[in-house]
C-alpha cells in the first residue's frame, strides 16, 4: 500500500500537470481526500526551488477554499451523517469542547498534521462563525505550507532531510509559539506602555 501511495506522488509530481493537480490536491484534502498536500508540494518545490514560495501560496489559497467546501459539508449534511454514528450527547459534548477552543482547533489543525479535513468538516456542523474560520484557516495552512516554501525557496535540497526527520516537530513549535504569541497579546495592557 505504502509502494501505491509513493507511485502516486511521483505520478503526480512528474506530470506536465503537476502545478493543477497540486492545487486539486490540496482542495481535496480539505474535505474528503486522505494524502496531505505535503507530500506533493516538497517533491514539486524541490524539483525547483525558485518556485517554492508560489506552490506554497497556491497550495494555502487551495487548501483554504478546500477548508471553506468542508465547512459547507458540515453545515448542511454533517449533522445526519454524524447522528447515525454518534449519541446526541457525545455530540453535545464535542460541541461544547469545539465552542470552547472556537478557531483555535481549526488554526492547530491547520498547521498540524492533525487532519484538516475533520475540522473543517466540524466546524460548518457546528456553525464556527464562518468569517473567523476562514481567517483561522489561512492563518493555519498559510503558516504551514508558505513555511515549507520559503525553507525550500533559501536551503534547496539541503532542506528535505530535515523536513523529513522533523516536519512535525517544526509545525507543533510553530503552533506553541503562535498561541503563546496571542496569549501575550491579549494579557498585556499596551495602553499602559
Amino acid at each position: 500500500m505504502k509502494e501505491l501511495g509513493k507511485g502516486f506522488v511521483k505520478s503526480v509530481i512528474y506530470s506536465p500537470y503537476a502545478v493543477y493537480l497540486l492545487f486539486i490536491i490540496s482542495f481535496a484534502e480539505a474535505s474528503f481526500f486522505p494524502i496531505p498536500p505535503d507530500a506533493f508540494l516538497i517533491p514539486l518545490a524541490l524539483l525547483d526551488p525558485s518556485k517554492a514560495i508560489f506552490l506554497s501560496i497556491m497550495t494555502t489559497f487551495a487548501s483554504v477554499l478546500g477548508g471553506a467546501f468542508g465547512y459547507f459539508l458540515g453545515y448542511k449534511g454533517g449533522r445526519p451523517l454524524v447522528k447515525r454514528f454518534v449519541s446526541d450527547e457525545k455530540l453535545y459534548k464535542v460541541k461544547l469542547l469545539y465552542n470552547k477552543y472556537d478557531v483555535w482547533a481549526v488554526m492547530a489543525a491547520g498547521l498540524t498534521p492533525i487532519p484538516y479535513k475533520v475540522f473543517t468538516i466540524a466546524a460548518g456542523l457546528f456553525e464556527l462563525n464562518f468569517k473567523r474560520f476562514m481567517l483561522a484557516s489561512f492563518i493555519g495552512r498559510g503558516g504551514r505550507f508558505i513555511t515549507l516554501g520559503v525553507l525550500i525557496h533559501f536551503f534547496g535540497p539541503q532542506v528535505k532531510p530535515f523536513l523529513e526527520k522533523n516536519f512535525e516537530l517544526v509545525t507543533i513549535g510553530f503552533v506553541v509559539l503562535l498561541i503563546g504569541g496571542f496569549l501575550i497579546v491579549k494579557k498585556v495592557d499596551f495602553k499602559k506602555i
